[in-house]
């Protein structure tokens, strides 16, 4: 009797421990079961595949120039049609995605980065630090972002990781509200007190407790932030600021053919569908990892 008195807690114990439910798991399975989510991934895995594999998919390089096809309407030959110089738009879409998708990417990694670190020290520290950086954010954000990316873009020039700079920097302010609002809510609960009773330092604390505790809304502001730094990337180039020919990507293959607009639309037409189409699949995958991180949307 006594081996099994002591034995049955043990074996609770070990129920209790396997029926604890993996919320990481939870989350990816309520990603993929998310309707918008998947057709945004079907579409973005696409686009990801056919970029990793245009040197041999593409029937021309992105540079290559064809005179006797100047403007050439889609056909056999050029499936997208050709642009001012004779180079083929399919291949250079192609190409370009990889340069689309890298900026998106990286500028909105380098925005949440900035946010975050940002808004953790205001949110957690208070005070002195919370009233510097909030000040310097309020100064920031009184400017709006695509203002902001455009100073910015006309005073580093345009370029390639210029544009990238310039779009990080503009939406900042945004990250670092969100995130302070984020560490407020968390800052009065009790697993901090705890961490600080045991002499765990500030930012132990920070990144290692409270940043855990608010990543989900980060997730899913990064999501979204990927299509519009695409968007205002493509802005930047139709105004002369961003990346510029001839280099393929999708907002200067698109800035390239406006001024043909009328006359040859199918320059235009193609990148711009394309970034349109490229902007709804990490929305839709953004909408999907909101509800599938929603606390409310658990059991």
């Amino acid at each position: 009797m006594n081996q099994t008195q002591v034995a049955t807690p043990s074996v609770f114990l070990e129920e209790e421990s396997f029926k604890k439910p993996n919320y990481l798991l939870e989350t990816i399975v309520r990603i993929f079961r998310a309707p918008s989510a998947k057709l945004g991934g079907v579409i973005l895995g696409t686009i990801i595949i056919l970029a990793a594999l245009a040197p041999l998919i593409a029937p021309y390089g992105p540079f290559e120039m064809d005179y006797r096809n100047i403007h050439a309407a889609p056909s056999a030959a050029h499936l997208m049609g050709a642009d001012a110089v004779g180079r083929d738009i399919f291949s250079r879409i192609l190409y370009g995605a990889k340069y689309t998708l890298f900026i998106g990417l990286v500028s909105e990694i380098i925005t949440q980065a900035l946010g975050v670190i940002l808004g953790s020290l205001a949110g957690y520290f208070g005070k002195r630090v919370e009233m510097i950086i909030m000040r310097f954010s309020d100064i920031w954000s009184s400017i709006p972002g695509v203002i902001l990316s455009i100073l910015f873009s006309s005073i580093l020039g345009p370029g390639f990781m210029n544009t990238v700079i310039a779009l990080s920097l503009g939406g900042v302010p945004g990250t670092i509200r969100m995130v302070r609002a984020q560490i407020l809510v968390e800052r009065s609960k009790e697993y901090l007190e705890a961490a600080e009773s045991i002499n765990c330092s500030k930012l132990s604390i920070m990144f290692s407790h409270l940043f855990p505790n608010v990543f989900s809304p980060v997730l899913v502001s990064f999501s979204m932030g990927i299509g519009r730094k695409i968007s205002a990337a493509a802005g930047l180039s139709y105004l002369g600021l961003g990346i510029q020919p001839p280099l393929p990507e999708w907002g200067a293959i698109l800035s390239d053919g406006t001024s043909v607009l009328l006359m040859y639309p199918h320059v235009v037409f193609y990148p711009g569908v394309l970034i349109g189409i490229l902007i709804l699949s990490i929305n839709l995958i953004g909408d999907g990892l909101r509800d599938a991180l929603d606390p409310k949307l658990r059991r």
